[in-house]
Parts: structure tokens; C-alpha cells; sequence
């Protein structure tokens, strides 16, 4: 009789570096509408969403997503310390686009009344604040996929610099359609396609996160210089290499950092 055939579940990574490799090479010199479009009809991507802010230059990725796919998932993180004219931005972008998947995750109840029950840990612990209110629940909202899209640009700040069009992280595909785009590329897709703007940015907010910890950008400054204005701080973790910790225990039992 022949023996049965035993299950195994397949734990290794969707994509590798190798993977990452090939594909920079692939889409060199492929603009990123024509990438986007290719990848998401080809289902190359596996189980993708797109994570963003809608911050200022929001709108030229979801656009450029909404024009492959608006079926697309897109994951929106809500702090609960955003502000007003972002939420409302949101609303904007997604009817004007006609994006059809959206939704939103917030930060684990639990964690907020044990490590920010005043609501205040962004003014003493910016690093641990950022961790428990959007690392964390970023990472919840990703549990499962393969692949996601980033809005990130190169030229954005000096954390950003070199930045490629495929990169690895954790097991999962990382991928930068607009690494290599600059400020004026934006504006002119923003006037060529008529984009609404965030509200917030004719106030000079080129940059907009948590409303404690956003401001005002001036002249010659780097478009990040207003996040955490005062502290040696100019990401919130989801793009670093590990999760900021200040605090023991800042995060709920089990969790591993992913990015």
C-alpha cells in the first residue's frame, strides 16, 4: 500500500532579495504607471494593499493605483491624533478616485490606557507614542500579505536617499513606485491630472503626520523638517529596520517588530 502523502505547511517567505533583485532589473527605466499597471494585472504582488498617510503627496500614488486598479486595498492607520483636514482629505481622495477597497485600523485600546491613558506620551516619548499608535497597528493590518505599496520618495530626507523601487522586508515585498520621483515631478502630475490638495499644505505643511507633532516647514528647509520638530527624530518606524522601544513592554504580548 502506498504510503500517504503528509502535509506541510510552507512557513518561507512569498518574495526574497533575489526576487527584489529581478525585478528592479525588470522594471528599470519602466515608468511607474506602466509598473503598477503590469504588476497588479499580473498578480505578481500576491495578497498587496497600499498603506497611506494621505498626507500632501498622497493623491500621485493613489491615483497612479486607482488608474491600474482601483480594487486595490488600501490601509489607512488612524492614530487618533490626526488631524481634522486629513480625515476629511481622505473622504476626498477616495470618492475622486473612485478607490473601492479602503479601510482603517487604529491603535489596540488596550494599549493606549495602559501606556498613554492622558493622551500625552507624544510631548515626553515621541518614539514610543509612534509605536503603539501606528507601528503596531500597521503592522496588524498587514498580518497576511504579501506585498505592500509605499509612498515614500528618495528625495523626501536623508533617511530616504538611494532608496529602490523593490526591497525586502521581513519576508515581504516592499515597493517604492515613486522612490526616484522628485518635488517637480509631483507638481506636474498633481496640474496634469487636476489632484485636489491636501488642505493643509497652503499653510506650509509639506509634510503631515499627528497633529501634536506636525508643523510648518520654512523656506530652504527639508520637507520632513516640520515631523517631531526639536527631537532627533525623522521617521515614525514603519520604514526603519526595527521599531523604536523606550519603554519595556510597549508593545502587546507576541508581537515582533517587522519593519
Amino acid at each position: 500500500m502506498a504510503s500517504r502523502a503528509i502535509d506541510v505547511i510552507d512557513t518561507a517567505p512569498r518574495f526574497t532579495q533575489a526576487d527584489a533583485d529581478a525585478l528592479n532589473s525588470r522594471f528599470a527605466g519602466v515608468d511607474a504607471a506602466t509598473m503598477l499597471r503590469t504588476l497588479l494585472a499580473e498578480g505578481t504582488l500576491g495578497r498587496v494593499a497600499v498603506v497611506s498617510s494621505f498626507g500632501t503627496e498622497s493623491a500621485v500614488l493613489l491615483h497612479l493605483v486607482a488608474q491600474a486598479d482601483p480594487a486595490t486595498p488600501v490601509i489607512f492607520v488612524d492614530t487618533l491624533k490626526m488631524f481634522d483636514e486629513t480625515l476629511a482629505y481622505r473622504e476626498t481622495l477616495i470618492e475622486r478616485l473612485g478607490l473601492t477597497n479602503n479601510s482603517v485600523v487604529t491603535p489596540d485600546p488596550t494599549v493606549i490606557a495602559a501606556k498613554d491613558e492622558t493622551g500625552l506620551r507624544w510631548s515626553y516619548d515621541p518614539d514610543g507614542c509612534c509605536a503603539i499608535r501606528k507601528v503596531e497597528p500597521l503592522a496588524r493590518a498587514k498580518t497576511g500579505l504579501d506585498s505592500w505599496i509605499s509612498g515614500r520618495k528618495a528625495f523626501q530626507s536623508v533617511t530616504r536617499q538611494n532608496l529602490p523601487r523593490f526591497e525586502i522586508e521581513d519576508g515581504r515585498l516592499k515597493i517604492n513606485p515613486l522612490g526616484d520621483w522628485n518635488k517637480d515631478d509631483l507638481e506636474a502630475y498633481f496640474a496634469e491630472y487636476d489632484l485636489p490638495r491636501h488642505p493643509l499644505e497652503e499653510q506650509g505643511f509639506l509634510s503631515v503626520g499627528c497633529q501634536p507633532c506636525t508643523s510648518p516647514v520654512l523656506p530652504g528647509e527639508d520637507p520632513r523638517a516640520g515631523r517631531w520638530r526639536g527631537w532627533d527624530k525623522t521617521e515614525c518606524g514603519i520604514h526603519l529596520p526595527g521599531v523604536p522601544d523606550s519603554d519595556e513592554g510597549e508593545l502587546p504580548p507576541g508581537y515582533e517588530p517587522a519593519f
